[in-house]
């Protein structure tokens, strides 16, 4: 049977990759889904899977085992998998040749783990002065901070980005998920793109250290630029709730109850024509209330305003509001649930951005798609996550050279 097509666009990229979680294994399942020859190191099955203890799990049929983490299974298309016990010398050996036949060095620890290890920049250098070494931790590897460890959650609270996430007069909110280690994945995937560019121009491999506490940090500039130039806080009175902004000012602009359980739609009013059309739509008294009829005069009472809307969005269902909406021009949309636009969205299935894949113990199973297409060198994700060490004959044989006996003897001694 022939191999799975694999896209070209990073074919010529191999990744000796040491991540684990999301925040690593997402960015290098990106350059995978481009082509990338992704090698994933993992511990051998005797060890103790700290590196990412998503691996394994429990399928609904009740099957155990090490290969049925559904996050690691989603987070590892593409990739190879290879065991390899780094606290030997034996393995370690192996690691300095896999670095040697490697273009990129990929890894999430925290500060000092990979100096441990024996294979700080300066080693991996001098195993393979083109590689180029991205680093991914919390604080980066350098600072004041780079002893502390963290996940994605600390990392969210410490560059503010949770205290912006909030209803007024409320606690921070945060997410309730790890939103940075999936907005580190991405700009990790960046990262190394951009030191595989740079190693075309220059010609010169080097060290990129990614630091997700920054990326958070980043992220909330436009929020840390008005609080310092304007000098307005994101907590503050009179501050429109999460749902809103005042950045052009639009009344109503929010959320707003459907009929039915746990249902919404968004609504959102741009300017006075936009509400002369919602008003025509919803046709009672109060919306055809000549104060309402300019912003100013809705900005006044949107509180009150989005009462009465909520009334009469609640007393339909949310896909009638909104086709009344939208056939009047008035920008609206459900609030989609994740079953709506996966499973019910034909926009989606068109855009393909939940393929199927073929995992060796559990089946066929859907996974994450890639949310861009290029034209002509688009993604593939073919093949499922591999299961622990499914790859060792092909790395350690084909990749490196060594005999199927030499392959053998390493396994039986928990080397591999």
């Amino acid at each position: 049977m022939s191999a799975p097509a694999k896209s070209a666009a990073l074919s010529h990229v191999r990744i000796c990759d040491l991540t684990g979680l999301l925040a690593g294994a997402g960015a290098t399942r990106f350059l995978a889904a481009f082509g990338a020859q992704v090698i994933r190191i993992e511990q051998p099955l005797h060890e103790t899977h700290r590196w990412d203890f998503l691996r394994g799990g429990r399928m609904p049929d009740g099957r155990m085992g090490i290969n049925f983490g559904g996050n690691f299974n989603n987070h590892n298309v593409e990739k190879l998998s290879v065991t390899l016990d780094l606290k030997s010398e034996e393995g370690k050996q192996l690691l300095t040749r896999l670095v040697e036949i490697s273009d990129v060095v990929t890894e999430n620890f925290s500060a000092h783990v990979m100096e441990r290890l024996g294979f700080g920049y300066e080693r991996l250098k001098a195993i393979n002065d083109q590689i180029v070494y991205v680093s991914n931790s919390g604080f980066g590897k350098t600072g004041p901070y780079s002893d502390f460890k963290s996940v994605g959650q600390v990392v969210q609270a410490c560059s503010g980005l949770s205290f912006v996430s909030g209803l007024p007069e409320q606690p921070p909110a945060g997410w309730g998920f790890a939103y940075m280690d999936h907005m580190g994945a991405y700009l990790m995937a960046a990262a190394v793109l951009a030191g595989l560019i740079a190693r075309k121009r220059t010609g010169e491999g080097q060290w990129v250290d990614f630091s997700c506490t920054e990326a958070g940090i980043g992220l909330a500039g436009p929020d840390l630029l008005d609080a310092t130039v304007n000098g307005r806080p994101m907590r503050r009175p009179g501050k429109p709730n999460s749902n809103a902004d005042n950045f052009p000012a639009m009344a109503p602009h929010g959320i707003y109850a459907a009929a039915g359980d746990d249902s919404w739609v968004a609504i959102a009013c741009r300017d006075d024509d936009d509400w002369k059309r919602l008003a025509s739509v919803v046709n009672e008294p109060w919306a055809l209330d000549d104060k309402l009829a300019t912003l100013a005069g809705r900005f006044a009472q949107r509180e009150e305003l989005a009462e009465l809307l909520e009334a009469w969005t609640s007393r339909h269902e949310r896909a009638r509001s909104v086709e009344l909406l939208k056939a009047a021009g008035v920008p609206a949309e459900q609030v989609a649930m994740p079953e709506d636009r996966i499973d019910n969205d034909p926009r989606t299935s068109k855009w393909n951005l939940w393929p199927w894949v073929h995992h060796a113990e559990i089946g066929d199973v859907r996974v994450e798609g890639v949310p861009i297409h290029m034209s002509e060198t688009d993604w593939i994700i073919a093949r499922g996550a591999p299961c622990l060490g499914v790859d060792n004959d092909f790395v350690y044989g084909s990749l490196l050279g060594l005999r199927e006996r030499e392959i053998a003897d390493l396994a039986s001694r928990g080397v591999i």
